[in-house]
């Protein structure tokens, strides 16, 4: 699933040709990516509307109307949010799931292979109540690692398991849950209420560092993840722990270990360096 740093390089990518773009109009493949919206109200609340502004919040990229609601799309594991110039290729044209035509005759394609992913049109109210349900953005210079061991620390749950709670935290996943807690030289399976204020404060830098890593390599792409120009990223090239299980730990050499036990995803970890 596109992660923080995806959705991030998405956002930067396309907010210059969105901002201040009219939706002329738009069409919807599937309804089986709408949440708590009908295709009726999307594609009208879409039709005339124009974007005064575009962010990411966790991990999902929103586009601000100026009617006062907001389109919030969460790309899921296999979605993609471009700007189109030119007629669509017979695979983008097949997945495109939401097209919207845009006022200087380019098209904004949210496509999605497996449709994984969700669309939601938001009122102002709305989107209030759905930003406060959300963690704080791992990111943001008030976000100490005293605030951060606060909010991670008190849960008897594994802290991989916690760091990727997006009630706690938003924007890490299993790839850079995988990075960080190798970084911080921490077990993955151990509970967060085990973890002492300074592997908490390592954590934390390590976390950032990472994702700030993976923001200046435009995200990480090993199958459907494509930046908003429609480029891979590029941190694939960094990961040292997430997807190389069996290879030999870059820091130790002993072979990593792969589990699925911890939260049902793949946590690949070193049990020499991670003890």
């Amino acid at each position: 699933m596109p992660e923080l740093p995806e959705v991030e390089t998405i956002v930067r990518d396309l907010r210059p040709a969105l901002l201040g773009r009219t939706i002329l109009r738009a069409t919807l493949s599937h309804d089986d990516v709408l949440r708590d919206v009908t295709r009726r109200r999307l594609l009208g609340g879409l039709r005339g509307a124009s974007i005064v502004d575009l962010s990411r919040r966790a991990k999902h990229a929103v586009l601000e109307l100026d009617t006062g609601r907001r389109l919030v799309i969460q790309p899921g594991m296999s979605g993609v949010l471009l700007v189109a110039g030119e007629a669509l290729s017979a695979a983008d044209a097949k997945y495109a799931v939401l097209r919207a035509a845009l006022d200087d005759g380019r098209e904004l394609v949210y496509r999605d292979v497996r449709r994984l992913g969700t669309l939601l049109l938001l009122t102002e109210a709305e989107w209030r109540a759905y930003d406060e349900a959300l963690g704080p953005e791992p990111l943001d210079a008030g976000f100490t690692a005293e605030r951060f061991a606060d909010r991670l620390g008190r849960s008897r749950q594994a802290i991989k398991k916690v760091l990727m709670d997006q009630r706690f935290v938003v924007g890490v996943g299993n790839i850079y849950a995988n990075e960080a807690l190798f970084a911080a030289r921490i077990d993955p399976s151990r509970p967060a209420n085990s973890v002492s204020p300074g592997e908490f404060a390592a954590l934390h830098g390590e976390m950032r560092r990472i994702l700030t890593s993976a923001i200046r390599s435009k995200g990480t792409t090993f199958r459907d993840y494509r930046t908003g120009t429609g480029a891979k990223g590029n941190f694939q090239f960094e990961l040292l722990v997430y997807g190389r299980e069996g290879e030999p730990c870059r820091r130790c050499g002993t072979r990593l270990t792969l589990t699925h036990l911890i939260d049902g995803r793949s946590t690949v970890f070193c049990h020499r360096c991670q003890h």
